[in-house]
């Protein structure tokens, strides 16, 4: 996994309502210490409010001044980001 020298956050395979409560939870701790790199190989279902949690987690990292992206992106989080029109926001995050 590419890393941008900072904290590194794996994606669970299922990314939905019952699973955002945690990752928002690493997310948020990871950002804090600085730059983050999410790696999101293992994705196999992600919901909508997962995709818009990265876009907030980057948003807050941009804020502070820190480095954020999004690795390794599965076809699964990609077609998900395609159905929803998400691509522009997407396309700046995803590095590698």
């Amino acid at each position: 996994m590419a890393t941008i020298n900072g904290k590194s956050v794996a994606l669970p395979a299922i990314v939905d309502l019952d699973a955002l409560d945690s990752v928002r939870d690493l997310l948020a701790d990871a950002v804090e210490q600085g730059a983050t790199t999410v790696s999101c190989a293992g994705v196999e279902r992600i919901s909508t409010n997962a995709l818009f949690l990265l876009m907030s987690a980057a948003e807050t990292a941009r804020r502070q001044s820190t480095e954020f992206a999004v690795v390794e992106p599965s076809a699964t989080m990609l077609a998900a980001v395609d159905r929803l029109g998400l691509g522009e926001q997407f396309a700046g995050l995803v590095k590698g």
